[in-house]
């Protein structure tokens, strides 16, 4: 069953591409140009990969069933693992050695799960076209049906994959779960000449007794607070906190660390959780700076250690039941 809020229009420009709630994503291919002359010679270094553990498989071989709260594992990068109510998602899974076309961005940290480590996967939950968010060969391999943004029926159909497009405000069941496709503020392009053709956002994931937030990717924007209204009592929020240097061209599409948490705070979730981190070398900043400077912000906030969490890659969270909460009016 989908649902879909009536009174909202997907945003486009006159030439039908998608923008952002606030207008189109500023810059293009010659900031790009700009930014990679800049980046010669900088000197930054490239700093240390995410740690990674052992994941627990036989934690995660079974969902928590209705009442049972929720689980998340970090497989790296913007991947999760994500268990509830008898339903098992991923999201944004990436498990190849590397992304990008051609495979030019390589992996730092082996990925928190392997394929013959997924429990069954009832959907898999795609925030946009980026080849570190949308990795084919691993969609191929898991083939569980996709829902997605808007526009993406000519990849997922040409790779056999069985795909539900998704506007901003739009719910779909999977299983006793609710997953709502939720604006961000980003882009999309895998190639010349499909900028903006697809459409972009992150997810709401509701059960009976947790409810939890993926961002995608995402600059800051006045979103945050509307989807926290929306979604009253989010219990974990993944938020990204890498590849924004340098701020004059990734502030546009990524948030920072500290950006990052005052999402967090206008969305008024109850646990942080970061990803978008230490998996690949994509941005200006060291591999490991992110969390350094997370902490820095979320002592300077007064904020208690526990809700704020930089997981492991393979480290599972398990999230303790809440009162179920009816989904807000749309």
């Amino acid at each position: 069953m989908t649902t879909a809020d009536p009174g909202f229009r997907q945003p486009r420009d006159e030439e039908g591409r998608f923008v952002n709630l606030d207008g189109p994503t500023p810059g293009g291919f010659g900031d790009f140009l700009r930014w990679r002359w800049e980046r010669i010679g900088n000197g930054r270094p490239d700093g240390t990969p995410a740690p990674r553990v052992e994941p627990d498989l036989a934690r995660i071989a079974r969902p928590p069933g209705p009442g049972e709260g929720a689980r998340v594992t970090w497989i790296g990068h913007a991947s999760f693992l994500v268990q509830l109510d008898g339903v098992s998602l991923l999201v944004d899974p990436a498990l190849s050695g590397s992304v990008g076309p051609g495979g030019i961005v390589g992996r730092r940290v082996a990925p928190g799960l392997a394929f013959e480590d997924l429990p069954h996967i009832d959907a898999v939950l795609v925030s946009h076209d980026h080849y570190d968010h949308l990795d084919l060969p691993t969609l191929v391999r898991v083939r569980a049906p996709v829902l997605a943004g808007l526009g993406m029926e000519r990849l997922f159909h040409g790779a056999g994959l069985l795909y539900t497009p998704m506007r901003w405000w739009q719910s779909q069941r999977v299983g006793d779960v609710t997953v709502t496709f939720v604006p961000s503020k980003h882009f999309s392009q895998r190639g010349f000449g499909d900028r903006n053709r697809t459409l972009w956002g992150g997810w709401v994931v509701q059960g009976g007794s947790a409810t939890l937030y993926h961002a995608g990717d995402t600059a800051y924007f006045a979103g945050f607070q509307e989807i926290g209204r929306r979604f009253p009592g989010i219990d974990v929020a993944m938020l990204p906190i890498g590849a924004y240097e340098p701020g004059w061209f990734m502030e546009r599409v990524h948030v920072n660390p500290e950006q990052a948490l005052q999402a967090f705070d206008d969305l008024g979730a109850r646990t942080f959780v970061a990803m978008h981190w230490g998996t690949f070398k994509q941005t200006d900043e060291p591999l490991d700076e992110p969390p350094r400077r997370v902490e820095a912000e979320r002592v300077r906030r007064g904020w208690p250690p526990e809700r704020v969490r930089v997981l492991a890659v393979g480290e599972t969270l398990e999230v303790r039941p809440t009162l179920a909460l009816a989904p807000a009016h749309r």
